[in-house]
């Protein structure tokens, strides 16, 4: 799963329309944040298998810290917590709270058993992924879906509001299409570092169209 969790931050708009963007796209992303960095360090494991499943040529070895339910429930309590201290607004921290469990379970959608329930505990995964056709139709379906309620939330107040927004979804489309046909890649640790870069670029570019934009009804 990639632009499906985008499309839980794009949707979370129109529950929580105070929140910044980045903050609702940072939720359902956070376990794959953590994860490049979890690998660099050594704390979880993966292995590049083509084959592994139609989708994608990843095996997912070991990584208990940042996708397992459980520690995705902790992760998520935190990261509400933390947002409500600071922001004092209980819808978000409720759309945070959501966002970043989703992130499970629609990796359980979309994985082989391969999801832990806890660290060391049984592991699940319907298998999506098993099919191209499929996971394309629904990742796509779900992005457009999100990013319409998204649109329908907010709008631009200048050209920064309304293009750089358009050029985020293309740019996500484009890359989520070509990577099906890319060859795999060459190591982990590119595969760590360009996730790393690839969180902040995204983050920070939602976090600026976001705030040429307000929600609808909105007299700013």
């Amino acid at each position: 799963m990639f632009i499906g969790h985008f499309a839980v931050g794009f949707a979370s708009k129109k529950f929580a329309p105070r929140s910044s963007l980045a903050v609702l796209l940072a939720a359902p992303l956070f376990a794959d944040v953590l994860w490049p960095v979890f690998l660099l360090v050594g704390w979880e494991h993966v292995r590049i298998d083509p084959g592994n499943t139609r989708f994608t040529p990843f095996d997912f070895t070991s990584y208990p810290w940042s996708h397992s339910l459980l520690m995705d429930c902790a992760w998520a309590t935190a990261f509400a917590a933390i947002y409500y201290a600071i922001a004092h607004y209980r819808t978000g921290a409720i759309a945070v709270w959501i966002g970043v469990v989703s992130h499970w379970t629609l990796d359980w959608i979309t994985h082989r058993p391969d999801m832990p329930l806890y660290p060391g505990g049984p592991r699940v995964g319907l298998g999506l992924w098993n099919s191209i056709a499929a996971t394309m139709v629904v990742e796509i379906a779900m992005f457009a879906i999100g990013v319409w309620l998204y649109a329908q939330a907010t709008r631009p107040l200048d050209r920064i509001g309304k293009y750089a927004f358009a050029a985020y979804v293309l740019l996500l489309l484009a890359l989520y299409v070509s990577d099906r046909f890319s060859a795999p890649p060459p190591s982990v640790a590119a595969v760590a570092w360009v996730a790393i870069a690839g969180s902040v670029i995204f983050l920070l570019w939602a976090w600026w169209f976001d705030s040429h934009r307000v929600p609808r009804g909105s007299s700013t």
